[in-house]
């Protein structure tokens, strides 16, 4: 690891200051810590958001759940709010990692970092989520661009999440059993009037299942995505899984997120 500044700010203001040039941020550092002992990055400075209270906490209203970029996945696991307004959304936060990472990462981190085998994006994008910034605000639709990028500007830092209630969802993935990351995540949201299906892990970045979406939109039934195939042209191939096996994986988990949803 190589040698770096180490900052400490008191607000977003301070840290926004701060970010310039060859700096990053640090928020729960599940990411950051491990390529900069790999020495695959040398930040010249480390940004710690964890000092700056402002930027955990969870709120809900009934419409939306409002998550603080810096709330752990284990507070949103086991929060009380987050369990009665959008179950699905603390059973995934569960799922991450182990207990040590959930008790370290952010969901913030996970949602500016944009693995492509993440659970937090495809909860953004089938929760229909607008991401706020200390520069703005971002639809989750516009959000993720591809492969570790996102919308986020230079000194862009995302200071909250507002997820929509649905009237019920669910999410199902299969999981890499060391690293617990999806090899094929589904998150499945139904808001009454329309359904919005978002898939994980299958390719180089989270993506909507148009189909999918149509034929639970008619009938939100298990049978409704059963015999729906799903292209593997430009899904990801590699020692865990072929594309050809990640795009059966994605019927088969949206077929279990759509029984979970209806228990």
């Amino acid at each position: 690891m190589h040698a770096f500044k180490y900052h400490r700010p008191a607000s977003v203001n301070d840290a926004a200051a701060l970010a310039k040039g060859e700096a990053k941020l640090l928020a729960g550092g599940q990411t950051l810590v491990q390529t900069m002992k790999l020495r695959l990055a040398s930040p010249s400075d480390i940004i710690d958001l964890g000092t700056i209270k402002d930027l955990a906490g969870i709120k809900s209203d009934g419409k939306t759940v409002t998550i603080g970029a810096m709330t752990r996945h284990a507070d949103v696991a086991h929060s009380a709010d987050v369990r009665k307004a959008i179950p699905a959304l603390a059973a995934l936060a569960a799922t991450i990692g182990d207990r040590q990472v959930r008790s370290m990462g952010t969901i913030g981190g996970s949602l500016a970092n944009n693995d492509p085998a993440a659970d937090y994006p495809a909860a953004a994008l089938a929760l229909n989520a607008t991401i706020t910034t200390n520069k703005g605000k971002h639809e989750a639709d516009k959000f993720f661009k591809g492969m570790f990028t996102t919308s986020l500007a230079a000194g862009e830092i995302i200071t909250s999440v507002s997820f929509q209630v649905p009237k019920r969802a669910a999410y199902t993935k299969f999981k890499n059993p060391a690293s617990r990351f999806a090899i094929v995540g589904v998150f499945v949201a139904d808001f009454g009037g329309s359904v919005r299906v978002a898939v994980t892990g299958a390719g180089p970045v989270v993506f909507r299942q148009a189909d999918m979406e149509k034929a639970l939109g008619a009938k939100f039934a298990p049978e409704s995505v059963a015999g729906i195939k799903v292209k593997q042209d430009g899904l990801n191939s590699d020692m865990h899984a072929s594309a050809e096996y990640r795009a059966h994986l994605v019927t088969v988990m949206a077929r279990r997120a759509v029984e979970a949803a209806l228990k």
